[in-house]
């Protein structure tokens, strides 16, 4: 029997995702979509024990004989080659998971040969991967696929593979760190960025980006946040996006979502600059992540 599936998780801070993905059709499966929450300062026994649960709960929704392996998008600091996280307390998340190897943690608890394809990618890299394999990004030989939400999450990808090193991107791909204004491009870009600068011009705490936007059409506090967003997003992606020659930008993340607010302004400042990136939101949402590391079961991105 051939192996076309793959099972796809998506770790986030509090919860994780997974479902089946259809490797030989490029489709995500809705149907086998497991989800489950946790404490992450739990130790480490309880952590993997549910994220096992999920999985295996994935699993009994599809034919278990057609699993090929198991893909994890994994936020870090982590160890993706060998699979041992890196966690620590200064990450106030998974603490307990320090120095655990994840792969050989999960094969014990399911009882899978040492041998099972089990394998792991930053939670950003695997939103590019799948809007390159069947995303925004599809068909283009240069992307960057940005996420912009609790985090300035970003990977370039040059002929459907993400490019870490050299002269035309960061390290890593990484963009999260790089200076910008007062502090890091990850201080700005993010929820806690608009959040900050919108408390700290009306000294009004609010809960998300969600309730900012909600705001925006009659406070012009928050219209202009939004508009300054932008047009400083394409001052800070410029650099990034002539040298790697990026056909086209994918953006996701919950930021996303008010897109409307601040594309204009955005996209205003690459025309002017002549930048010819094709600007595009992510319409796989919070699969992305799921099918993004399902596709490493078939591929040798690592």
């Amino acid at each position: 029997m051939t192996k076309n599936l793959a099972i796809g998780i998506d770790i986030g801070g509090s919860h994780i995702s997974c479902a089946a993905i259809d490797l030989a059709a490029k489709q995500y499966l809705p149907e086998t979509l497991a989800e489950n929450t946790l404490n992450n300062h739990a130790d480490a026994d309880e952590i993997i024990g549910i994220w096992v649960k999920t999985i295996e709960e994935a699993i009994q929704k599809t034919n278990a004989a057609e699993i090929a392996g198991i893909g994890f998008a994994m936020p870090g600091p982590f160890d993706y080659d060998r699979g041992i996280a890196l966690f620590d307390e200064g990450v106030q998340k998974y603490e307990n998971l320090y120095g655990l190897n994840v792969a050989q943690a999960i094969r014990k608890q399911m009882n899978l040969p040492e041998d099972f394809p089990i394998r792991f990618i930053n939670d950003a890299t695997a939103f590019a991967i799948a809007e390159d394999w069947i995303g925004k990004s599809a068909g283009t030989s240069r992307s960057l696929a940005i996420t912009l939400g609790t985090g300035f999450g970003s990977a370039f990808l040059r002929n459907h593979i993400p490019v870490v090193s050299g002269d035309e991107v960061p390290a890593m791909g990484y963009v999260y760190h790089l200076p910008f204004e007062d502090g890091n491009a990850d201080d700005y870009f993010s929820t806690r960025g608009l959040l900050k600068r919108y408390e700290m011009q009306t000294g009004q705490k609010l809960s998300g980006v969600k309730e900012l936007a909600m705001l925006a059409e009659n406070n012009q506090v928050a219209n202009s946040l939004f508009s300054d967003f932008g047009h400083k997003l394409g001052i800070f992606l410029k650099p990034w996006l002539q040298k790697f020659g990026v056909e086209v930008l994918v953006i996701g993340g919950n930021i996303s979502n008010a897109f409307d607010l601040f594309g204009e302004c955005l996209l205003s400042y690459l025309k002017e600059n002549q930048i010819q990136t094709r600007v595009e939101i992510s319409e796989l949402k919070e699969t992305a992540s799921m099918i993004g590391s399902a596709v490493l079961v078939g591929n040798n991105f690592l």
